[in-house]
């Protein structure tokens, strides 16, 4: 942990470098990296946060799964998305595991580094598993073939979204 010595009316003191930001009684403070090795982005101005957003899911939901946000009343909720459906088309992918009834956090931004078994190439979303993507865009009938993004190893899909195409 990195620390550094400051002047207290005359007397030296050790402190050690803010981690998050409180906004203005921060002023002034020297800052470090988190556990992460990276910059908390409170220390950001909020125009720089990633697009993300704290929503109710209807059923459990994994770290890395591809999410679809839909109407519930009112609340943007959040299921597995599955190319099944044009209603459940793919629009983010969640950030965090929870349960059913819990609020998921969901990035609708591009790098998703929480996948699993991915083969590096073109991902399309899944006619076969809720929440996961495939190589091979689904082919049967009343399926849609959404292209979600590139694969460049095991773990990271750089998501891009494509129009979702429902097949006659």
């Amino acid at each position: 942990m990195a620390k550094y010595i400051q002047n207290n009316s005359g007397e030296l003191e050790e402190v050690i470098p803010t981690v998050t930001s409180s906004g203005a009684p921060s002023a002034n403070t020297i800052v470090q990296l988190d556990g992460s090795g990276k910059l908390d982005l409170s220390l950001f101005p909020s125009s720089l946060a990633p697009d993300q957003l704290s929503l109710p899911c209807s059923e459990a939901i994994t770290a890395g799964d591809q999410v679809n946000v839909y109407n519930v009343s009112g609340t943007g909720t959040v299921r597995k998305a599955i190319a099944t459906s044009l209603a459940t088309k793919a629009h983010g992918y969640a950030l965090t595991t929870a349960s059913s009834g819990a609020n998921v956090q969901v990035s609708f931004d591009d790098l998703n580094n929480l996948g699993t078994a991915l083969t590096p190439g073109e991902q399309f979303l899944s006619a076969t598993t809720a929440g996961k993507t495939t190589t091979t865009a689904p082919s049967t009938s009343g399926q849609v073939v959404q292209k979600v993004g590139i694969a460049s190893s095991a773990t990271t899909l750089h998501q891009s979204y494509g129009p979702a195409i429902k097949l006659a």
